[in-house]
C-alpha cells in the first residue's frame, strides 16, 4: 500500500476529495470548498484498480487486500479488516495503525480511497477480476527481484527527465550483472548503484540483514535523532541563553517565548507524538500542544512567531495542514496533489486535487511569522512550508533550501523478502510549479547548522528571524 509518511529519525517511509479542479494552465482561481454529494446505501465491494500507484484492491464485507502490480508482476501487499463506516462508506484498519476509507461515488464503476493522514483521495475503477499474475505466487530469485524493482520505477517514478536519468540505459547496464547465482550482497550493491544518481531521499532499499540504503540531496544531511538532540541542546544554550524549551507531543514539538516578545516554535516532525502513532492520536496530541502554546494571553502578547523546521523528518501532510490552520483567520489554497497514472507515459498524471488550509476552531495566531528551513527539512516538513506560502499573514522564509521531496512514498515488497520505496506524486503551487529536487528556496539565505556556525557559536538564521520580526519588515510568501 502506498502509505502515508511515517516520521522517524530521518527515515521517511510514508502517505474528502475536492470537487474543484486546479486549472494550472489557465491560472484560474480555485473554489474554497468541495461540493457535497449524496452517499449510496452500500459501500464498494469487488475488485478495484487504483488510479495510479500500481495497486489493485479486493474488497468484501469485512476485508481489504492490496496487490502491488506492474506489467511483469503481482505481489500481495497490505491487508486490513473492516472497522466501521456507514452508508456508502467503509473503514478498514490493520495492526500497523493505518486507517483506510473506501467511499462510493454514486456510480457502480467508480469509488474513492483515502488513507488517514494523507490529504486527498485516490480514485478507484472497478475491474472484472484480479490480473492473471495475482492468481499465482510471484516468481522468486534475483532476476525476478531485479525485474520487479526496475519495472516499478519505470511505471511510477515521475522525475527521471528532470534528473537527467535514462532509466532504460540503467537496465541495460545492470541487468546483465544479475543471474540465478547472484548473492544478496551483490544484488543489494546493484540496487544501490542504480538509485544513487537520483539523490532522492524518498527512494530507499530495505534489504533485511544485508543492509538499508537511502540518500540525501548532495550538500545536505538526513535528519536523525542524534542531530536533533545536538541542535536542541545548541538552541537552548545559545539562542535561549540557557533556558529550556517546553516540550510537547513526545518532544517533537517545543516552545519558548523570547525576551523580544517573539515566540519560538520548533517542530521536528509531523508524527510520533504518541506511542500509538496513528493519525487520530497524533492529531489530538497536536491540538493539545497548540492549545497549551497558543493561549489567548500568549497570542495577544506576541509580536512575531519563529517556526523552526530546520531538523524535521516529515510525517503526515494532514498534520501540517492542521498546524497551518492555527496560523490563519481565513481559508486559503495550500497546494494541489497529483500522481503519475500511466505506466507507459511519464508525462501523464491524475487531475490535481487542491488542498486548503482552513482556520482551526481553536486558539490561533495570525501575526508575522518567520519560517526557518534547511536541507534537513524533509517531506511533510516541506509540504507544511509550502502550505504557508499563500498564508494571508506576513510570512518570511529564512535559511536554506528544503530537501526537495514531497510525495507520499510507495512501499513495495519483493519476493525475496526485501522492500523498497519510491515517490509518484507532485505537490503543485497555484501556477503548477513544483519544488521536487532543489526544494523550496528561502526569501533570506543564511547558513544552517554548519560546522563553522557551531564552531563560532552562531545561529545566523535564528538571529535574522529575530531581527526581521523585530523590524516588522514585510516579505512575500
Amino acid at each position: 500500500m502506498t502509505m502515508q509518511r511515517r516520521s522517524g529519525s530521518g527515515t521517511i517511509c510514508r502517505t474528502v476529495a475536492a470537487a474543484a479542479l486546479l486549472a494550472v494552465t489557465a491560472g484560474m482561481a480555485l473554489p474554497l470548498a468541495p461540493a457535497a454529494s449524496a452517499q449510496p446505501a452500500a459501500p464498494p465491494t469487488g475488485v478495484w484498480r487504483v488510479d495510479g500507484y500500481g495497486e489493485v484492491l479486493t474488497l468484501d464485507a469485512g476485508h481489504l487486500q492490496e496487490y502491488q502490480v506492474t506489467g511483469v508482476s503481482c505481489v500481495k501487499g497490505v491487508a486490513a479488516e473492516r472497522a466501521g463506516g456507514q452508508g456508502g462508506t467503509a473503514r478498514y484498519t490493520n495492526d500497523e495503525g493505518f486507517v483506510f476509507t473506501v467511499r462510493s461515488k454514486g456510480r457502480p464503476d467508480r469509488a474513492a480511497f483515502h488513507i488517514d493522514g494523507s490529504p486527498g483521495d485516490r480514485g478507484l475503477r472497478r475491474i472484472d477480476a484480479l490480473p492473471a499474475d495475482c492468481l499465482s505466487p510471484a516468481p522468486g530469485g534475483p532476476v525476478a527481484a531485479f525485474d520487479i524493482f526496475w519495472q516499478t520505477f519505470e511505471e511510477n517514478y515521475p522525475f527521471f527527465a528532470t534528473k537527467g536519468i535514462d532509466w532504460h540505459a540503467v537496465r541495460d547496464r545492470y541487468r546483465p550483472r544479475v543471474h540465478a547465482g547472484t548473492t544478496d550482497a551483490e544484488l543489494f550493491a546493484v540496487f544501490r548503484e542504480m538509485i544513487s544518481p537520483l539523490h532522492d531521499m524518498h527512494v530507499a532499499v530495505f534489504a533485511g540483514r544485508t543492509g538499508t540504503f537511502g540518500m540525501a540531496r548532495p550538500g545536505t544531511v538526513m535528519p536523525t535523532k542524534e542531530l536533533d538532540a545536538k541542535v536542541t541542546s545548541y538552541i537552548e544554550k545559545r539562542d535561549l541563553s540557557g533556558g529550556k524549551l517546553r516540550q510537547f507531543a513526545n518532544g517533537r514539538i517545543s516552545y519558548a517565548e523570547l525576551p523580544s516578545r517573539q515566540g519560538y516554535l520548533r517542530v521536528s516532525g509531523f508524527g510520533g507524538y504518541v506511542k500509538a502513532d496513528d493519525f487520530a492520536a497524533n492529531s489530538a496530541a497536536l491540538d493539545e500542544a497548540m492549545d497549551a502554546i497558543l493561549t489567548s494571553a500568549n497570542t495577544a502578547r506576541l509580536r512575531g512567531l519563529i517556526i523552526d523546521l530546520r531538523i524535521n523528518g516529515g510525517g503526515s501532510d494532514s498534520l501540517g495542514l492542521q498546524l497551518a490552520g492555527r496560523l490563519t483567520d481565513r481559508p486559503y489554497f495550500a497546494y494541489a496533489k497529483r500522481n503519475r497514472n500511466d505506466p507507459a507515459d511519464p508525462t501523464r498524471f491524475t487531475r490535481p486535487q487542491p488542498q486548503y488550509v482552513r482556520p482551526a476552531a481553536a486558539p490561533r495566531y495570525t501575526g508575522p511569522v518567520a519560517v526557518l528551513t534547511g536541507g534537513s527539512t524533509v517531506s511533510a516538513g516541506e509540504t507544511f512550508t509550502q502550505a504557508l506560502m499563500e498564508r494571508p499573514g506576513r510570512t518570511v522564509r529564512i535559511g536554506e533550501h528544503t530537501q526537495g521531496v514531497f510525495s507520499d512514498t510507495m512501499m513495495r515488497a519483493l519476493p525475496n523478502g526485501w522492500a523498497f520505496m519510491l515517490p509518484n506524486e507532485e505537490f503543485l503551487t497555484r501556477t503548477g510549479a513544483t519544488f521536487d529536487g532543489p526544494g523550496i528556496p528561502p526569501h533570506l539565505r543564511e547558513p544552517v547548522f554548519t560546522d563553522e556556525e557551531f564552531e563560532h557559536g552562531r545561529d545566523s538564521a535564528f538571529d535574522r528571524a529575530v531581527a526581521v520580526l523585530g523590524r516588522g519588515r514585510q516579505h512575500g510568501g
